[in-house]
């Protein structure tokens, strides 16, 4: 079972656009949590993503506990630069949920508490640095869980 990257509420679509192209080239699953701050039809992320959204599999959801359910609730870990452990500590499976906020204020308070404190992860970063790049910070996620699952063909 596939990795699975969650963006709940996206903003910017050329980090949705390289977000689709990282999942093509991994094997991850995207699932877009609306609502979205642009058309999924826009052109910044058909340009982004060029011909990659065929050979990505992307679903869209209503809301996060709506995106979970449909995987069977897996076990998922939000990013945030508030999160008390880093993103190489746990130990990732096939089939975890890598769940990512929105660009420009991160994930919100009532999603980061329903998260397990050691599911809270962060991607260090220089003292006075704001954040990653969304996308960015999804290809430093998946590529350190997908090395820990061989590298496998999923």
């Amino acid at each position: 079972m596939p990795l699975n990257v969650v963006l709940f509420q996206p903003e910017i679509p050329p980090n949705t656009g390289n977000v689709i192209r990282l999942c093509a080239n991994s094997g991850a699953r995207l699932h877009l949590v609306r609502p979205f701050g642009f058309r999924l039809d826009a052109r910044a992320v058909r340009r982004a993503g060029l011909d990659y959204r065929e050979l990505a599999e992307v679903r869209e959801h209503a809301s996060l506990a709506d995106c979970l359910a449909s995987l069977g609730s897996p076990r998922w870990f939000a990013f945030t630069t508030r999160g008390s452990l880093r993103y190489d500590e746990p130990r990732y499976a096939d089939g975890d949920a890598l769940v990512f906020g929105p660009e420009t204020r991160g994930l919100p308070g009532e999603v980061l508490d329903a998260c397990p404190p050691a599911c809270r992860l962060r991607i260090p970063m220089r003292t006075g640095a704001r954040s990653l790049n969304l996308s960015n910070a999804v290809a430093v996620a998946v590529y350190e869980a997908w090395r820990q699952l061989g590298f496998g063909a999923h």
